[in-house]
């Protein structure tokens, strides 16, 4: 099927030491010779090389996982691990200090439809660093008589951006330059309130029974290569640590950690359902959804939208964005060791089904874009083909559906799928479907 068939080795000690992994270390000179190559991006189903996925369900040592203890015990904190070391990066526990604010509230926000609040969450510095505050804008429905279920995802633009209410505080953190959407020199200004509302129908959503959640991922880390100077890397160097180590965090796990911290408030307001938050996440964001689901299992519901290369795309298939790619355009997105996998991908002793198979029983639903190519919809599809053995396993339908679903059908139960028209976007079509994705699990 697709030319794919499974493996169920691992990669031997030799291996890692030749590669430097043991050491600690790059292969510098590699990487460089790497570089300098030429790109060319796939975009012919023809091309696609015939490759090996790992399975799942086998351990490092070849043992075929056959009960959920078995999973939950061995398999899954093998997956985990293998994905921390190798692609995302180690990320620290939650903080030994760290407060929530809230700064401002509204009974009768957008007209008498919404609860809306505005939180701090708080995380204090060292001698050598400033602390860092992530702004978290809430709404609620305002007739919600008990807590609600809520959708939190980070935003690109500021809170102000997801809503035109002149109310929500104006974002002053950095941000890159777009005059167009009202963001000058890094600043955002007045004229960038609502410029992202499209991909946020706030209104829709409350209506529906849902709060929305939100914060900008910048107020976490900021998304330029500053050699994690900015953000929360640097509360948690070592005396004398300028950087993280090659197994250590970058910058979209450092979002997910941030969306974790947001989690610890949402566990506290008890206007919200803590068990009943919905994490989701567009393009590089998609990513971070995913990995947040995989790394903090209290959220209950997970949504990849347009991921891609490093989200759901399955990366041997070298289609559209590839891993050289994606680490030369944004080298702080991944941990280093990542970096050995450009242009290798037949090396890799994972690919994305695994990341889908960590949130595992746990409903996730995959998104694409019929011409989002760069983001190759038929890889995301077919993690979450590759990842529905797991779902098995432990008692749930994930995907019985083995060929890619018409345009704009939805298809799968607690793994979900659809392609849509259009582009790398996030749309009104794609909120219908999370919505009665979400009415079907968690209400």
């Amino acid at each position: 099927m697709w030319g794919v068939s499974y493996y169920h080795g691992v990669m031997q000690p030799i291996q890692l030491l030749q590669r430097g992994v043991l050491a600690g270390c790059l292969l510098c000179s590699t990487v460089a010779v790497l570089k300098a190559q030429p790109l060319v991006i796939n975009y012919d189903e023809a091309k696609v090389p015939r490759f090996t996925l790992p399975d799942p369900l086998t351990t490092q040592d070849g043992i075929q996982v056959t009960t959920p203890s078995a999973w939950k015990g061995i398999r899954r904190p093998e997956i985990l691990s293998l994905l921390t070391r190798e692609m995302f990066g180690e990320a620290p526990g939650s903080p030994e200090s760290m407060q929530f604010k809230v700064e401002s509230e509204s009974v009768d926000a957008l007209d008498g439809l919404a609860r809306r609040k505005e939180v701090t969450v708080h995380l204090e510095g060292t001698a050598d660093t400033a602390g860092v505050d992530i702004d978290v804008l809430i709404y609620l429905p305002a007739k919600a008589e008990k807590p609600s279920p809520v959708f939190l995802g980070l935003n690109f633009a500021g809170n102000h951006s997801i809503q035109n209410d002149p109310d929500i505080t104006l974002s002053k953190s950095w941000m890159r330059s777009n005059p167009q959407n009202g963001i000058v020199d890094h600043q955002a200004t007045e004229a960038s309130r609502g410029s992202g509302s499209s991909r946020w129908p706030v209104e829709t959503i409350l209506k529906r029974g849902y709060g929305v959640v939100t914060a900008y991922y910048g107020d976490i880390d900021p998304d330029f290569d500053d050699g994690w100077q900015n953000g929360v890397h640097p509360l948690f160097y070592r005396d004398s640590q300028k950087t993280p180590e090659s197994h250590q965090w970058g910058s979209i796990a450092a979002w997910a950690w941030g969306l974790s911290r947001i989690m610890d408030y949402l566990q506290t307001d008890h206007d919200i359902a803590g068990n009943k938050v919905s994490v989701l996440g567009h393009s590089r964001l998609g990513k971070t959804s995913l990995w947040a689901g995989a790394t903090d299992e209290r959220f209950a519901l997970v949504i990849s939208n347009n991921s891609g290369c490093g989200g759901a795309a399955l990366s041997k298939r070298a289609y559209g964005e590839t891993i050289r790619r994606i680490n030369s355009s944004f080298p702080h997105w991944f941990c280093d060791n990542f970096t050995y996998y450009n242009d290798r991908e037949h090396l890799l002793p994972f690919d994305q089904h695994y990341l889908i198979a960590l949130l595992a029983p746990r409903p996730v639903y995959i998104a694409s874009a019929q011409e989002d190519r760069w983001a190759d919809p038929k890889g995301e599809f077919l993690s979450g083909v590759y990842a529905d053995p797991v779902y098995r396993l432990l008692g749930k339908k994930g995907i019985s559906a083995r060929e890619m679903p018409e345009i704009n059908e939805s298809v799968g139960d607690t793994i979900r799928y659809h392609i849509r028209t259009g582009k790398h976007d996030v749309t009104d079509f794609d909120w219908e479907q999370y919505m009665n994705f979400a009415d079907q699990h968690l209400k």
